[in-house]
């Protein structure tokens, strides 16, 4: 019958007829459906931005607002309350360094759940503390979340779902770390003013609770679990699965090379003297500024990291990743160079959007330069060990800038100190600029 049908339909809607079907002899079903098909991999970049929003907004850049509120309410010294944040950072980076492994056991539905939990109880448990010593159980207990949910976290849970954009969507990843400095940490000011700081922690902790349920909820551990590969392509033929003893060998093997080291001394360097600014800004920028231009030089800073970050996320996929890393820390050097020269408020504004626009990439380049130097088998635990390593070493960067600023009376010194750390930096970052051996 289909025979006959087709002999008696007119000769040109046979030709029609029959290019079709050869088309779609060449093209297979399932190609087709996948190409109509949304890729996954975008609503994981979805669930990765809202989670940085809130990890960073409330562990990272909410520091600065709980440490203010505490010294106000209970007349704390600033030594008092630095000491148990200083514990905070150096329990998550012990945490970060060894993340991978909880992730590539547990998935990241669970421990995102977990870190969301745990911070949530540290958020609640800052309203009530009452004695000094009973910040550092509650900051502990938070740095659980804010290491399970970190920068390391954000490159591994993307990892397995992309490669050829994978600059790109890390770095959307990372836009919402900055805009939870943008929006988080501000918000959280006029809730303290209204409702009060107690009852504005639980609220904050209730609120994040619920958004990060929902994102581990959206979670998934590879696009292998829908059938695809990363960036949504057919499954190769013979997939490289993950080899979790490999994995340690090679992370054990990394310590050991330089190109490692040359990858995690540098933006350890960077992170240092990054930290400690931004710490120390607002002071530092407001005999010139004032009350109201500090605010102002703080949006500046926070706007050039938002461009920083979505250019670099544009381009950086063609680019040589360390030859970015190097001009981003030279930027940011300019930056401070002009805020220890300040001899106008033009001169301070233009120092503040200099150092900006390498604020979000140097969080954001470490995981990118291991991606295109190591197996793909040992990037989660690289990653969880480089951003590791950066944490426990910024941690003492507000110190550092504090206790040269005690020193000397003034922030030119360290500035000048912080300048040098991110020259370093950018020299030790091009001593290995190996080629790219895997994608």
């Amino acid at each position: 019958m289909e025979r006959a049908y087709h002999l008696d339909r007119p000769a040109a809607v046979r030709g029609d007829d029959d290019v079709r079907k050869r088309r779609d002899r060449r093209v297979p079903d399932r190609y087709r459906r996948d190409v109509a098909r949304f890729f996954y991999g975008w609503n994981v970049v979805g669930a990765v931005f809202l989670m940085a929003f809130l990890s960073f907004g409330l562990g990272f850049y909410g520091i600065g607002v709980y440490v203010a509120m505490l010294q106000r309410l209970h007349g704390w010294s600033a030594s008092t309350l630095s000491a148990p944040v200083t514990v905070y950072y150096v329990a998550g980076a012990l945490l970060t360094a060894s993340i991978a492994s909880l992730y590539e056991r547990f998935g990241p539905r669970a421990v995102v759940m977990t870190g969301g939990a745990a911070m949530a109880a540290g958020l609640a448990a800052l309203g009530v503390v009452t004695r000094p010593w009973q910040l550092y159980p509650a900051f502990l207990v938070m740095s659980v979340g804010w290491g399970a949910m970190s920068g390391a976290a954000i490159n591994i849970i993307l990892a397995p779902w992309w490669e050829r954009r994978r600059g790109f969507v890390v770095s959307i990843g990372f836009t919402g770390a900055t805009l939870g400095g943008v929006v988080v940490a501000p918000l959280l000011l006029p809730i303290v003013a209204a409702f009060g700081f107690r009852a504005a922690l639980a609220m904050a902790a209730l609120v994040s609770l619920a958004v990060l349920i929902v994102v581990a909820g959206v979670l998934r551990r590879g696009p292998h679990e829908r059938g695809l590969g990363p960036d949504g392509d057919a499954v190769p033929a013979m997939p490289r699965g993950p080899s979790p003893p490999r994995g340690r060998r090679g992370r054990g093997g990394a310590l050991r090379r330089w190109r490692f080291w040359s990858v995690s001394i540098p933006f350890a360097l960077g992170l240092t003297a990054q930290v400690g600014v931004l710490t120390h800004l607002v002071v530092l920028v407001t005999p010139a500024l004032g009350t109201g231009g500090a605010v102002r030089a703080i949006s500046a800073t926070t706007a050039a990291a938002l461009i920083g970050r979505l250019a670099t996320g544009v381009v950086v996929d063609r680019l040589n990743r360390r030859l970015v890393a190097s001009a981003t820390l030279l930027v940011q050097m300019l930056g401070l160079a002009l805020l220890g020269w300040a001899p106008s408020a033009v001169v301070v504004y233009a120092g503040c959007a200099l150092f900006g626009l390498g604020v979000g990439n140097l969080t954001t380049l470490p995981g990118l330069i291991l991606a295109v130097e190591w197996p793909g088998e040992q990037f989660s635990a690289l990653v969880g060990l480089v951003v590791g390593i950066n944490q426990f070493t910024f941690a003492f960067g507000p110190s550092l800038v504090g206790v040269l600023r005690d020193w000397t009376g003034t922030y030119s010194l360290a500035l000048g100190a912080c300048a040098t750390l991110q020259l370093a930096a950018a020299l030790i970052v091009l001593a290995r600029a190996a080629p790219r051996r895997f994608t």
